[in-house]
């Protein structure tokens, strides 16, 4: 594919898009990795992905955050905690558990994390 035929598609995306765009590709780099959206419910998966939100739940002392990485979301909530040093807004990680849906949402429980790469 020319430079110009890339430089023209890109310019015809929006900034969600190449987003989308950039992190599945970084993610699909990821070795053992598992894209959200080939994710099997009721199954362990390892999920590279970047945080998108978080939430903390006062009321239930929890913290959610939602991950993405181009082909899906998932919900992480760590109970009993408020926060994850290291873990913000734009923070590449690996999330490690059991994959259930809620609700709709795809979810995991305090699941293992680690941090991968920089953004």
């Amino acid at each position: 594919m020319s430079w110009f035929r890339r430089m023209r598609e890109r310019m015809g995306q929006s900034d969600e898009e190449r987003l989308r765009e950039e992190t599945r590709q970084w993610a699909a780099e990821v070795a053992g990795a598992t894209p959200i959206g080939s994710c099997e419910r009721r199954s362990r998966c390892r999920i590279a992905g970047v945080v998108r939100r978080m939430t903390i739940r006062p009321g239930e002392e929890s913290l959610e955050a939602l991950v993405t990485d181009g082909t899906g979301e998932v919900v992480a909530v760590w109970t009993g905690r408020s926060h994850i040093p290291g873990v913000g807004l734009g923070t590449r990680v690996l999330l490690e558990g059991m994959v259930v849906e809620e609700k709709g949402r795809l979810r995991v429980v305090n699941p293992g994390y680690e941090f991968v790469g920089s953004h």
